[in-house]
């Protein structure tokens, strides 16, 4: 008689995405950043949103004490070439680098480059839709699962 493994067919599901959702600076329109949050909640994510007029330290620390897999940055006041790349070096000091890093709001298309050079994975603007943001952050995050 031959032999036969005994499988089972209950897998132990992945845990919920961890993001934050960050509002650094002096901008304080932060109605994207909740219908944002609203939404990666509503997909099944865990979802810490900071507040408005975080510094780039109090983002990074935020990251690092909930333990994030994922950073969504709403800025609108332009001041993104300043802070973003501010974030994405202290995220590498905090040994962070594995965190995806979405940025959202009015960046003009020819700062694009720059931020995704900096390390950010997808930039999204006004109007974006945010079935489109949410799977592809899924779609990020589950990347970086799989290498780990």
């Amino acid at each position: 008689m031959a032999s036969m493994k005994k499988t089972s067919s209950f897998e132990p599901s992945r845990p919920p995405i961890r993001v934050v959702v960050a509002k650094p600076g002096l901008d304080s329109h932060d109605r994207g950043a909740k219908v944002l949050a609203r939404a990666l909640r509503d997909a099944g994510m865990e979802v810490i949103y900071t507040g408005l007029h975080r510094t780039p330290e109090e983002v990074v620390r935020t990251v690092v004490e909930e333990d994030a897999e994922a950073l969504c940055i709403s800025l609108l006041s332009g001041a993104h070439t300043a802070l973003v790349p501010r974030i994405m070096d202290l995220l590498r000091e905090a040994g962070m680098e594995h965190v995806v890093v979405f940025l959202g709001g009015t960046i003009p298309d020819e700062d694009v480059p720059a931020m995704k050079a900096a390390g950010v994975a997808g930039v999204y603007g006004p109007g974006s839709d945010l079935q489109v943001i949410t799977e592809d952050l899924r779609r990020q995050v589950e990347r970086v699962r799989e290498r780990a």
